[in-house]
């Protein structure tokens, strides 16, 4: 940490050139004010990728930034917020510090937040900056939190832990034993600690199987941000021993949060309706689909399914409802010539649910360009029948 980037003029040149391509800048400059010009390039790179996703860091003074890798992988102010409405007490300990995002946040709800972060350098940053955002009560350790907690006797409120990727396993599901530090063999230790853990990991994991490998989990919240889902939240009670999970489910956007929660027992045994598409057709938000809400939300809104496998809903009478809404304007077979004659359009957001074409071919097939306000579906009907939906958006 090179506390001579704090200088007001070198804070200055960052602030004026965060719009600036980051490669031009370093043709031109070799240091400034005695600071090599490397090191800037990482406050200008990392500071510029806070703006919307941490604006309290942004919009503070001599903030010091690491490198955009830890900018990337932290949370937003967003999630962290919520994640801090789901617990509480007096002491919190966060195993993963990270940039520090979470305790800022955990902060607010707990006197005593400790932060743990192996990384020495990454700690001296992050305590610089509690001390430039006025924060009081967060305890900073430069140490691995796995080995702290194992080395106190202390008894926590709360134990918050990210776990990250040990490798670069690929693929679109991965076990919770396939990060660090590993909660699953940990859980023993984690519990003598604590009787409330929430467990971050990312939405990647399958929900199934992170079920099977943790104890106690009283909730999973899958939560989404503009509609893209970024994590899952274990919350793990020591003393919940029943088999009922709760699934809650929140896409928060930037006009108003979208919530739904189902008991994850009763989605296997809902009885729902399958019709055909009436006047309106309902897209569930990211969250709830990943979450596999899908017969749950049908029986909360009585919805009609257009297929089991398909996940749009429909409904003569217009609904609230935690996702897309859009009025039918035309249903047409997926065949050219009867969708050039009926539907008039040249341009089209197109989404595929359950249907056996991908956007791309159905672009070519069609000579539908991109974009506009009108919308398309390709999906298969309770018949089996394959069908292409233009909708315009509520």
């Amino acid at each position: 940490m090179n506390l001579a980037v704090l200088q007001p003029e070198i804070q200055q040149f960052i602030n004026d050139h965060l719009k600036d391509d980051p490669a031009k800048l370093l043709l031109k400059h070799k240091e400034v004010s005695g600071v090599a010009f490397t090191e800037i390039i990482t406050q200008i790179q990392a500071k510029a990728r806070c703006e919307k996703k941490l604006p309290t860091w942004f919009s503070a003074e001599n903030i010091y930034y690491p490198n955009k890798l830890n900018i990337e992988q932290t949370s937003s102010e967003p999630t962290a917020n919520y994640k801090a409405t789901l617990l509480e007490g007096n002491s919190l300990i966060d195993l993963t510090g990270g940039f520090g995002v979470d305790c800022y946040s955990f902060s607010k709800k707990f006197s005593q937040v400790t932060h743990c972060e192996i990384s020495e350098e990454l700690s001296k940053i992050v305590t610089h900056n509690y001390k430039k955002l006025k924060v009081a009560n967060i305890q900073t350790v430069a140490e691995d939190g796995i080995a702290y907690l194992q080395q106190t006797s202390q008894i926590y409120d709360c134990i918050y832990v990210d776990p990250s990727r040990r490798n670069d396993v690929k693929g679109k599901v991965f076990l919770l034993e396939d990060c660090l530090p590993d909660v699953v063999t940990l859980q023993e230790l984690l519990a003598k600690h604590a009787k409330t853990i929430l467990i971050k990991t990312s939405p990647l994991l399958d929900i199934t199987n992170g079920l099977r490998a943790l104890k106690n989990v009283k909730e999973i919240h899958v939560v989404a941000v503009q509609n893209e889902v970024k994590e899952l939240l274990w919350l793990i009670d020591t003393n919940h021993e029943t088999q009922t999970v709760v699934i809650k489910t929140v896409n928060l956007t930037h006009t108003k949060t979208e919530s739904f929660n189902f008991l994850l027992e009763e989605e296997k045994h809902q009885q729902i309706q399958y019709g055909l598409p009436k006047k309106y057709l309902y897209e569930p938000n990211a969250a709830i689909m990943k979450a596999g809400g899908f017969l749950s939300i049908a029986k909360a809104f009585q919805l009609e399914k257009l297929h089991p496998h398909s996940h749009l809903y429909t409904s003569d009478v217009l609904i609230d409802f935690p996702g897309r809404r859009f009025e039918i304007q035309k249903i047409v077979p997926f065949n050219k010539k009867i969708f050039k004659k009926e539907v008039h359009i040249s341009k089209a957001n197109i989404t595929t649910r359950n249907f056996p074409v991908s956007v791309a071919s159905i672009r070519k097939k069609l000579t539908i360009a991109d974009g506009g306000t009108d919308f398309l579906f390709a999906t298969t009907l309770s018949s089996e029948n394959k069908a292409l939906f233009h909708c315009l958006k509520i």
